[in-house]
């Protein structure tokens, strides 16, 4: 029975998650009092937290716990790597991106896009361009790749501009109106 009414519990927390945001704290913490160590429900009260709230420290607590709970849950990473740039946790975030990329059935695409965030704010960008090439090949559909595409002409609006060099000609024009004058 208890498994049961944990189930409904959790389905309402999920299916009102992100628009009522009442109903699904509501439903989530009865959830959790049925099973406080699912990662389902920790990983939605993580989003809550991280999405709504903006409190990433409680965020990245709840997503810890999850990722104890479960961590082959591949859902997961991508959501956690996000806080953890959002927050300025680039170091944590670089080596949970190195082992979610070993974690079968994470989206591949998603993680180079986000290894692609992550060298951009560090200011690393054609190494983040070479990230985002890799997540637009991965793309799975029209949306993401749009998406991956604008993320790629940012990035390359910010890399210095290269100074032209002058050919030869418009050396020698240059000379010759500069004697004549």
């Amino acid at each position: 029975m208890e498994t049961n009414a944990y189930n409904i519990y959790l389905f309402k927390a999920l299916d009102a998650y992100p628009y009522n945001l009442e109903e699904t704290i509501e439903s989530l913490n009865y959830a959790l009092s049925y099973n406080p160590k699912d990662a389902e429900a920790l990983l939605l009260k993580a989003k809550v937290f991280a999405y709504q709230l903006r409190d990433y420290e409680t965020a990245k607590q709840y997503f810890e716990e999850a990722m104890v709970q479960n961590m082959e849950m591949p859902k997961l990473y991508s959501e956690y790597i996000f806080v953890l740039i959002q927050n300025e946790d680039y170091l944590e975030a670089q080596r949970l991106l190195e082992y979610a990329f070993k974690i079968k059935a994470t989206d591949k695409g998603v993680l180079h896009l986000l290894q692609g965030q992550l060298h951009e704010v560090q200011k690393a960008y054609k190494t983040a361009l070479k990230s985002f090439k890799e997540a637009k090949e991965l793309g799975r559909n029209s949306g993401f790749i749009d998406f991956v595409e604008n993320e790629i002409s940012r990035v390359k609006a910010k890399l210095p501009k290269k100074k032209k060099k002058k050919s030869k000609t418009n050396k020698r024009k240059e000379k010759t109106k500069n004697c004549s004058k």
